[in-house]
């Protein structure tokens, strides 16, 4: 799937970093605090209608990058602009008014639905803040209409959350940011507790609906599989950082950077004899602390094609062509480029050679 940019900007981040002061117990009482740099640098646009997966390892910033967005923690540097107004120098008033058109939708849908409240009044909660003007009879209409919307049968408003399965509570926490109707839904690992069958019903789901209520989303998943299938473009975070950023089919079938080529020859294939025949690009070492991280490329220290140069400077996180963007140094697509003319020269000269 492809957006056009002839559609309405919605959401543009620049150059987004989010810091953490972190202290060590063990250290003096009087010592300084260290910064760990949960997001860094990072930058995209999101259009009307259109998904974004974000996909990561486990404390890449991905959940962290969706809290910023949303003002659940505090940007330390970079710009939001929503409908071109900077988020991060709105008022409490003002955020008020802008949280009615951003929602999301959590990891834990247990953990995120209040256990003292039946699922009528926590998917009714956004209609009270925001409409305060409708009546009772009105609020329960709206209500039973979301119910039915995401697959719950109305009968079960007076139900608790702990009554329900794990697909459920997430089709409760999927009514409760639908009810009042905003532009732009961030997924948080929205399926990443779910069984595999429910998966797949909960992000068919969320397309069906995005269809019919012309949504935005940011779909944050580790799951390739279930973001390819859900988004339009794709953004790889590493250590906080974009690694690549392009279209479902840019990102999948013409990859450009190690680290990403290194989570696709991850994605299980389903045909045993490909599986077993594929090549599989591992990461060799662990990853770096984020408080002290590597100099210059992020990814040098588990890319086995980094050089020199990678230590000294990062990367620019550069368009491949006006829509495909990669943080990768111009020695490294220079290289990957002479390799792919060099095989292809050399299969054009063996092909000459076979002819009669």
């Amino acid at each position: 799937m492809t957006v056009s940019n002839n559609k309405e900007l919605l959401l543009e981040v620049n150059h987004l970093g989010v810091s953490f002061k972190i202290k060590n117990d063990k250290s003096l009482f009087f010592a300084k605090p260290q910064t760990l740099k949960a997001v860094k640098d990072v930058s995209f646009k999101l259009y009307a209608g259109e998904t974004l997966g974000v996909v990561g390892e486990s404390g890449c910033g991905k959940s962290t990058l969706a809290r910023a967005i949303i003002g659940l923690v505090e940007a330390s540097e970079g710009e939001i602009l929503w409908l071109g107004k900077h988020l991060r120098k709105q008022s409490a008033k003002q955020w008020k008014e802008t949280r009615k058109d951003i929602q999301m939708i959590f990891q834990d849908p247990l953990a995120s639905l209040n256990p003292r409240m039946n699922i009528g009044e926590i998917i009714a909660e956004p209609l009270k803040i925001y409409q305060p003007h409708l009546s009772a009879a009105e609020v329960k209409e709206k209500v039973q209409a979301m119910m039915l919307k995401v697959g719950l049968l109305p009968n079960l408003i007076n139900r608790y959350p702990h009554e329900f399965s794990g697909g459920q509570c997430q089709r409760i926490g999927i009514a409760r940011a639908l009810i009042i109707e905003p532009k732009m839904i961030i997924c948080d690992e929205p399926v990443s507790a779910l069984d595999v069958s429910i998966q797949a019903q909960v992000v068919n789901l969320l397309k069906s609906l995005q269809k019919e209520m012309g949504l935005s989303l940011i779909f944050i998943a580790h799951d390739l599989a279930v973001v390819k299938h859900i988004s339009d473009r794709v953004l790889v975070m590493y250590l906080g950082n974009a690694m690549e950023l392009g279209s479902d089919v840019e990102v999948y079938n013409d990859t450009k950077h190690p680290y990403t080529k290194a989570l696709m020859s991850a994605v299980p294939i389903p045909d045993p004899k490909l599986e077993r025949n594929k090549s599989i690009e591992l990461l060799e070492g662990d990853l770096p602390s984020p408080i002290n991280p590597p100099s210059g490329c992020v990814f040098r220290t588990r890319c086995l094609k980094a050089d020199e140069n990678c230590a000294k400077q990062k990367p620019p996180f550069t368009s491949q062509n006006n829509s495909h963007f990669c943080g990768l140094l111009e020695s490294l697509i220079k290289q990957k480029v002479r390799l792919k003319f060099t095989a292809l020269f050399t299969f054009t000269i063996l092909t000459f050679l076979q002819l009669p």
